[in-house]
Formats: C-alpha cells, sequence, structure tokens
C-alpha cells in the first residue's frame, strides 16, 4: 500500500509539473500578460551544426540590422527543430539560418548568395533577394501562437 501511495504521489507531482518543465527553454522572461511563440522549424539538412532563430519587432529600421534583434535562440540540428519566446501581444518577424558549421555567421558564397539554409516567417518567396519586413510580419495574441518554417537552401 505505502508503494502504491507513493507511486501515485510521485505521478501526481509529475503531472503538476509538466507544464513547468514544457515551458523550460523558451527565451524572455514569462510575465501573466506574456503570449508564447513556437517556431517550428523543418526541412533541415544536414542534422549537423545548430539554427539560430530570431525574433524582430515589427521596425524597418531593425529587420535584419545588426543590433536589431529582440530575442535570439540557438538550437541543435536536426531535421525538425521547435523552440519558444515569451513575447507581449504584438507584431513580430522570425528569420532563421542553418549555421552548419557552428560559427555563429551566415556563411555566403563568393558572390554573395546564402551557403548555408535560412527562412522567414510565413515562408516568403526569396528567389530575388530578402523579403521586406511586410511580407514576413505576424501577430502573435493572447496564448500560443505556432509559427512554421520551411528552411530553404540554394544548392
Amino acid at each position: 500500500m505505502k508503494g502504491r501511495t507513493a507511486a501515485i504521489a510521485i505521478a501526481t507531482s509529475l503531472l503538476v509539473a509538466t507544464p513547468a518543465l514544457a515551458d523550460q527553454g523558451c527565451a524572455g522572461a514569462r510575465a501573466a500578460s506574456s503570449s508564447k511563440l513556437v517556431v517550428h522549424v523543418t526541412g533541415v539538412r544536414p542534422a549537423t551544426g545548430e539554427v539560430a532563430i530570431t525574433v524582430y519587432p515589427d521596425d524597418k529600421r531593425r529587420f535584419l540590422a545588426k543590433g536589431g534583434k529582440l530575442a535570439r535562440q540557438r538550437v541543435r540540428a536536426a531535421a525538425s527543430v521547435r523552440t519558444c519566446f515569451w513575447l507581449p501581444q504584438g507584431s513580430y518577424a522570425v528569420a532563421i539560418y542553418h549555421d552548419r558549421d557552428g560559427d555563429r555567421d551566415f556563411d555566403r558564397t563568393i558572390v554573395g548568395l546564402p551557403a548555408e539554409g535560412f527562412g522567414f516567417s510565413n515562408d516568403p518567396e526569396t528567389r530575388t533577394g530578402l523579403p521586406p519586413l511586410a511580407a514576413v510580419r505576424f501577430r502573435v495574441g493572447a496564448g500560443e501562437r505556432l509559427m512554421p518554417i520551411q528552411m530553404k537552401y540554394l544548392r
């Protein structure tokens, strides 16, 4: 009977702790008014290095600019990766890249084209250059927002 009571107590404590455990690893401070942005990146190949996921504010001057980010997470590369951010409700943009060699730099070819995988929120077309902020902007409302992004490779 004591063993069964202990097992029930342990199981109950794990169930109660599960939401807290699920929120570990989210960037940013969680506040009562915070919303959770979950970014799910697919199509990462090969599963080496890391994937950098960067959140930008709804500001053209800061989008993709040095020092313009609100938050960044780097996660170990896998075919599919997921991470989260605590943010106030509002409009944002996300940019990702596959840092295959782990040098924390977005590598380019000799002619300036991306040598590593990349992507943006809303999966805009990028054949003719970087997308404008308007194409990648999205709204985070109350609760949780899922943003799926497909990694793109030029070669």
